[in-house]
């Protein structure tokens, strides 16, 4: 399926997943705010994904960034589509082997891994990219111990600057992420420091994720791919096999548009590195927010509409516990709002400019800020869009918020849909037991 008619499919099936929700009364009194997520859209952008990087002779994993949704059945889902899981921290493991996620569909990433994590994931055969020289060292500790099948790596920072979204961009020359490839005598010791551990058998790097342009993340990738031959140069045989390029393709905000695409990110890659697709290394990708972010949705009531100052503003009940990153950083994460009336339909009227705000208890707990929209009221619903990732399932327990139901749908053969449970919502119980109580 194209990017192209995806869109058209993935829109249609959103007007009509909203207004099932609403008519299923999936949001209510009780259950003021919901995510939903299109399960086909995510099969479909994951197919995108392969068919992209599928070259001759050449072997490709691709895994899922848990932490842009990190939810057990998303995995699962993702899982019988082809795709891994790439993790970076004990609960994002526990979740992709609750999963079913194959241990050699694995990768374990993170600055700040622990002895046990490491245990773990040497025990099971997970791979490992190492983030810095004390980890490595743990690793060689822990080697000592017992023989592992995990494949093992180390991160390495290409230094190649930044994009557009500092936090978002991991190749800085002060990055927290990985060893600094350009620092003085950095290389040589990336070098040496494989000479004398033929088990290692992997690089990695990741240049950035959201307003990271194609080609940085490119230039990114051949410095490490530059690596790899360097070292095996220097061993005198392939022990660099693998290439883990990681992820982080930007996502479009403003519009159905997919934009980039996978496929224009594949070309950027043979442009600037050929040599990463004539078949001597495998490949292995860690995107997460570019195949779920275009097809989920937070649906939340409007609770109140008011006027301060002359200023329309709808207190609603999405807020900064569901689109954290919106909140506290709009000019970076805008999102879509649409206006809807209480059946679900797209409310028509005069665009007036208003203020979305969320539950929360502070003031800058607004969604959009003097958006143009029809006038919103009482009993009405808003839909935040391309919140697949990092939003409904990220959540943030500011004021105890309890944590919202999350369902998946799928297209059944007579154009209806079947919703599915992804996660219940979490119960006033569940939320007390949680803090203490």
């Amino acid at each position: 399926m194209s990017p192209t008619t995806r869109e058209t499919r993935a829109s249609r099936n959103r007007r009509l997943a909203i207004t099932e929700a609403v008519r299923r009364n999936l949001v209510n009194e009780e259950q003021p705010v919901v995510g939903l997520l299109d399960l086909d859209g995510v099969t479909d952008t994951a197919r995108e994904l392969q068919e992209a990087f599928t070259f001759p002779g050449v072997s490709v994993l691709h895994t899922f960034a848990v932490k842009a949704a990190s939810l057990v059945p998303v995995l699962q889902h993702l899982s019988r589509a082809g795709i891994g899981a790439e993790v970076a921290s004990p609960g994002e493991l526990a979740i992709a082997r609750a999963a079913g996620v194959p241990a050699s569909h694995t990768v374990l990433d993170s600055p700040a891994k622990t002895r046990a994590e490491l245990t773990e994931a040497l025990s099971a055969g997970i791979a490992i990219n190492a983030d810095n020289p004390e980890e490595l060292a743990r690793i060689d500790l822990l080697m000592d111990r017992a023989a592992t099948a995990s494949p093992i790596g180390i991160r390495i920072n290409p230094q190649v600057g930044a994009g557009s979204i500092g936090a978002m961009s991991t190749a800085t020359a002060t990055s927290k992420f990985g060893i600094g490839l350009r620092d003085e005598g950095a290389e040589d010791w990336i070098v040496d420091a494989y000479t004398r551990r033929p088990w290692l058998n992997r690089l990695h790097t990741h240049t950035g994720s959201q307003g990271v342009p194609l080609d940085l993340m490119a230039q990114g990738v051949a410095a490490v791919h530059a690596l790899a031959e360097r070292i095996n140069r220097a061993v005198g045989r392939r022990q660099v096999t693998v290439l883990d390029i990681g992820g982080g393709l930007p996502v479009n905000f403003a519009s159905d548009e997919v934009r980039p695409t996978f496929g224009d990110y594949a070309r950027t890659l043979r442009n600037t590195v050929p040599a990463l697709f004539d078949g001597n290394y495998g490949i292995v990708t860690e995107f997460g927010r570019s195949i779920a972010a275009k097809h989920g949705l937070v649906l939340a009531r409007v609770e109140y509409a008011k006027s301060t100052g002359g200023r329309a503003i709808a207190v609603t009940h999405a807020g900064a516990q569901v689109a954290t990153r919106t909140v506290f950083a709009p000019d970076a994460w805008p999102l879509r709002v649409e206006a809807l009336n209480a059946s679900g339909a797209l409310k028509d009227g005069p665009l007036v400019p208003q203020d979305v705000a969320g539950p929360c208890c502070f003031a800058g707990d607004l969604i959009a800020h003097e958006r143009p929209l029809p006038l919103l009221k009482q009993g009405d619903l808003v839909a935040l869009l391309d919140t697949g990732a990092y939003y409904f399932s990220t959540h943030f327990a500011y004021n105890s918020l309890p944590r919202p139901s999350v369902h998946g749908y799928t297209t059944n053969s007579d154009g209806s849909l079947h919703f599915t449970t992804l996660r219940k919502a979490q119960t006033i119980k569940e939320l007390i037991v949680e803090s203490g109580g």
